[in-house]
């Protein structure tokens, strides 16, 4: 896999290129600073690319603007975001562009190596990989809609859902049936009005694109 790094600071930086070379992909480019990113993720179209929202010379979003901007070039350019704390605004706007290849983790993730590495393939393949942090502060500032009528349970199922888990998963983390997890997804779709979907990510998707709506 091959993978455009874009990240100002440099002992992370190189610790990421460590990091995904020995797990055997390819580090294609790194960017340290926001200028660098869109030319570097044009000239190398990468699998999938790890982005820092905050990059110099601004510290803003220099990282996310790139990002959205080789989405636009590159449609369905998988895109793995990483940012110190919770930006709910910044993980809302990349989620608006489409949820299919998009992953938002804080950085202490990164330490998680299995985790991290899993989240990594999960959107190089057109998946969603989402910080648990993330998924909850998505999940609490929406009011008065139809999250509010899930019961707890079915919250948490969503939830794991959101980050990209399985049936399987879900029902490993929760200790309970395979069965029960089915019904539960079945009753969060139905109290969000949305229509039963297969297995995989495309399930996921139609969760957080209705989540995005109140962005």
């Amino acid at each position: 896999m091959r993978v455009v790094i874009a990240e100002d600071n440099a002992l992370l930086r190189e610790g990421l290129v460590l990091l995904l070379t020995s797990a055997g992909h390819e580090v294609a480019a790194v960017a340290s600073t926001g200028p660098e990113v869109l030319p570097a993720l044009l000239a190398h179209r990468p699998d999938v690319a790890v982005l820092d929202v905050r990059m110099p010379p601004g510290f803003r979003d220099e990282g996310l603007r790139a990002a959205l901007a080789a989405r636009a070039e590159i449609p369905g350019l998988p895109v793995l975001v990483l940012s110190q704390y919770v930006e709910e605004t910044y993980a809302a706007e990349l989620l608006g562009g489409g949820a299919s290849g998009v992953g938002y983790l804080l950085k202490d993730r990164v330490g998680r190596v299995d985790e991290f590495l899993d989240a990594l393939e999960r959107v190089a393949g057109g998946g969603t990989a989402l910080d648990p942090e993330v998924v909850t502060e998505l999940l609490n500032r929406r009011r008065d809609d139809p999250l509010d009528s899930l019961t707890p349970r079915e919250r948490e199922v969503l939830q794991l859902m959101a980050e990209g888990r399985d049936n399987t998963t879900i029902a490993e983390l929760l200790v309970v049936s395979d069965r029960a997890v089915s019904k539960h997804i079945g009753n969060v779709f139905a109290k969000l009005g949305l229509p039963p979907s297969d297995s995989g990510h495309r399930r996921v998707l139609a969760v957080l694109a209705h989540l995005d709506k109140g962005a």
